[in-house]
Parts: structure tokens; sequence; C-alpha cells
């Protein structure tokens, strides 16, 4: 296993979760938000869901999700958030705890399959969203949102592995076209807070794709 893996890897991810009572904001990505909004509700899988805030946005907008992770401690957190809102949403998720390196999903099997922020070296990472893309149902949306690059030059703690990160342009490239229609595919800028409490404009790759019925 290289460096680069075995710092982004499963037992890396369960560490840090571990080490703090939470890690993320409780709030939705907000290029899921922006990206998802207008989609009619169906089934969704959720890759790298970590607390479970994406999953619950879904939910709670009758979507019926599965959210996956390395980490088993991310995903009772997720699971006790999802019981704080009560039966209804709780009863429209799932949580499945898997090594995503190696792990994939059944295909043509949701109607949106979303990964934000999900960074591996090149080859296991174009395998991953190779899946991810065959998960997709006909007539389904695949939204795969991460850093971009340019953020390496900002005061934005990131890790300093420029192959760990990819642009929009990259992942459409691997889809046929025969059988996808993109719906977004750019550099997206958003304020950001780096680690001394500044604010800074860091930037996403946002890659949205309809599967063609």
């Amino acid at each position: 296993m290289s460096h680069a893996m075995s710092d982004f890897g499963q037992d890396a991810w369960e560490e840090r979760y571990r080490a703090a009572a939470a890690v993320w904001s409780g709030r939705p990505n907000a290029a899921l938000v922006a990206e998802a909004a207008d989609l009619p509700a169906g089934s969704a899988l959720d890759i790298g869901c970590g607390e479970g805030a994406d999953v619950l946005w879904l939910a709670g907008r009758g979507w019926r999700v599965t959210g996956v992770d390395f980490s088993a401690t991310a995903l009772q957190r997720a699971a006790e958030h999802a019981a704080a809102q009560g039966p209804e949403v709780a009863g429209r998720t799932g949580w499945l705890q898997a090594d995503l390196t190696g792990w994939r999903p059944p295909a043509e099997a949701f109607d949106l399959v979303s990964a934000h922020y999900f960074h591996l070296p090149p080859e296991p990472r174009r395998a991953l969203f190779a899946a991810l893309a065959a998960a997709v149902a006909p007539g389904g949306t695949l939204l795969i949102v991460g850093h971009h690059a340019d953020d390496l030059h900002t005061s934005m703690h990131r890790p300093d592995i420029p192959e760990m990160f990819w642009t929009a342009e990259e992942v459409a490239a691997e889809l046929d076209p025969a059988r996808w229609e993109l719906v977004v595919v750019e550099t997206r800028p958003r304020t950001g807070t780096d680690p001394e409490g500044r604010e800074v404009t860091i930037s996403d790759a946002v890659l949205r794709a309809r599967r063609r019925p």
C-alpha cells in the first residue's frame, strides 16, 4: 500500500473519527444541495457518507438512501443522527461499512449516486468512479465533487499530494457520451475558513451527469 493510501484508507479514517466527538459540521454539502434539489426523490447511494449529513438531507426530502463509509464510528453517529430525526427519516436510511477501495455497488441500482471529497490515487480512483457510474440506473444522476488542486496554492489545509486531486473534466472524460449527458462540468469557487480562521476562496471540481434512459 502506498503512503497516500495508508494516510487516507480505512484505518486512518477510523482513527480520525474516534479522536473527535464530531468531525464535520452536520450540514449537507453545498454542491449536493445545489445539484440535487431539483431531482425527483428515488433511491440514492452516498459514498464516504461520514456522519451522515448528506444522507439525512436527502432522506428528509423523500429519498431512500444508503450511506457507505470506511468508518464504523462515523456510521454509528450517522445512525444516531438519523434516529434523532424520527422514524420517518430514519426509516429511509441504511448504513453500510465497506472498504471503498475494493467494495463495488450493485449495477444500475440507484437514481442518484453521490460522492463528495473522496480522494484516492489515480488508479483506484478511476476504478471506483467507474463503478459508481455503473451503479446509476438509466435516467439517474451521477454527482462527484472534489477539492480542486488549485487549493494547494491557498492557505487551506490540503494534503500536499497532487496526484490525489482531479478535475471535473478528467472525470467527465471517462464517461461514454453515448450513455451519459454531461449536465455540470466545472470548477466552482466557494468561501472556506483556513486553519488560522481566515476566509479564503477555494474551489470544488463538480461533475453532474445524467445517464441516458
